[in-house]
């Protein structure tokens, strides 16, 4: 029996996807298999979390990667018996804590785990009777259908003046990065935003001298996007755009790129007015290496000399997925729009048996298409395309709720 499912990604939208099929959609767990290079799914997103010193998420309370959206309050309730402490105000953003072991039950409950594949997709070929993915380093995989649910560009902001300097200038993101400063440094961290706001404030509670470097004002935002653009409010005027042109521009200006939350920001505000973080304003526009130190020079003039920079400063802004997304679009002719985004159909069909969630779809899910609650509005419409309705739609209709 073939596969039916072979889901690319083993992230958040990954694991979220393989729990609403099965879970949602009745395909069986023998059909479906998530293909991750990670030696465990979601590992990249818990490397990342923990390495800025993420305490709770931005996202509200319902947005998890379980099927019911009220599902994580359950959650704490059954294990903890009360939600005291677990959710911080406002929107009940849960600690990561509590997101991490919600996953894992998650998973668990769906055997997610055990359809781990091992294993990076070097190609895709579209075939009469399914697709075939060929492996980096192994078989070919044959499916009915694929979900490309990949991450973030794999290519990460690093800015010119880093290079050279690799073995004591680390971006935070960058896969394998565990040289954390484990003995009190002199600790430059660069970035503006949510990142960089908690990798400063982690450093200073582990005993570092913390100096951030920022080249703009801090941008105070809530959320990444305005929650309009989670519902009608805005999704309806960007569903009626029909040039996709225009709502790349949409998508661009809605982004609260580089901003802080208020909570961090304050936190933040406190330890620089302490003292505990020393606040830089302005590019970088040189670095030397002198001995033991690295002497940074700033377009403001300010002059800093410190052990160790950590890069809090993102990932690129080209389209994911790298070369096995660009083999779609060369071999299998699949369309894109001018910004070289896949160009997808509302249940988010690249071809009759490729679908695509996360950035790869925003221009038809918005601005919000890369976070988890992107995640969870990708399953919604791959599970439209099968004939089946989602839980947020059932629980929006007032029929009964399953878990988890």
């Amino acid at each position: 029996m073939s596969l039916g499912w072979l889901i690319v990604g083993g992230g958040i939208h990954g694991v979220h996807v393989a729990a609403r099929l099965i879970g949602e959609g009745r395909v069986p767990p023998d059909q479906v298999q998530i293909l991750d290079p990670e030696p465990a799914l979601l590992a990249r997103w818990r490397l990342r979390s923990q390495a800025i010193g993420m305490r709770h998420l931005r996202s509200p309370s319902v947005h998890h990667l379980g099927l019911d959206p009220l599902g994580l309050h359950a959650f704490a309730e059954d294990r903890w018996g009360g939600v005291r402490g677990l959710f911080a105000p406002p929107y009940d953003r849960p600690a990561l804590s509590l997101f991490d072991t919600h996953c894992d039950a998650v998973m668990e409950s769906y055997d997610l785990p055990g359809l781990h594949l091992r294993g990076k997709a070097a190609s895709c070929a579209i075939m009469e009777d399914g697709v075939q993915v060929q492996l980096l380093d192994g078989p070919r995989v044959a499916a009915d259908r694929v979900v490309l649910a990949v991450g973030p560009p794999e290519q990460l902001k690093l800015p010119s003046w880093a290079s050279g300097f690799e073995d004591r200038v680390h971006h935070v993101f960058q896969p394998g990065f565990t040289d954390w400063p484990l003995k009190a440094q002199s600790v430059a961290v660069v970035g503006g935003g949510i990142s960089a706001a908690q990798v400063a404030l982690r450093l200073v509670d582990e005993g570092h001298e913390v100096h951030l470097i920022s080249r703009h004002e801090f941008r105070e935002h809530q959320f990444d996007s305005d929650p309009g653009w989670l519902g009608p409010k805005y999704m309806r005027g960007f569903a009626r755009e029909r040039g996709l042109d225009r709502r790349r521009q949409m998508i661009t200006e809605a982004r609260n790129r580089g901003s802080v939350p208020p909570d961090i920001l304050r936190e933040l505000m406190s330890s620089i007015r302490g003292g505990g973080i020393k606040l830089l304003r302005g590019e970088v526009s040189g670095l030397l290496s002198t001995g033991q130190m690295l002497d940074i020079e700033l377009s403001s003039g300010d002059r800093r000399s410190v052990d160790t920079i950590l890069l809090a400063t993102g990932f690129g802004s080209e389209r994911p997925g790298g070369a096995l997304v660009d083999g779609l679009i060369r071999d299998e002719g699949l369309p894109c729009s001018a910004c070289g985004f896949p160009i997808v159909d509302e249940n988010l069909r690249w071809h009759p048996r490729v679908y695509v969630t996360g950035a790869l779809a925003e221009l038809v899910l918005g601005p919000t298409g890369r976070n988890i609650a992107g995640a969870r509005r990708s399953a919604e419409r791959i599970l439209r395309s099968l004939g089946h309705r989602s839980q947020s739609e059932a629980v929006a209709s007032g029929a009964p709720r399953a878990t988890p």
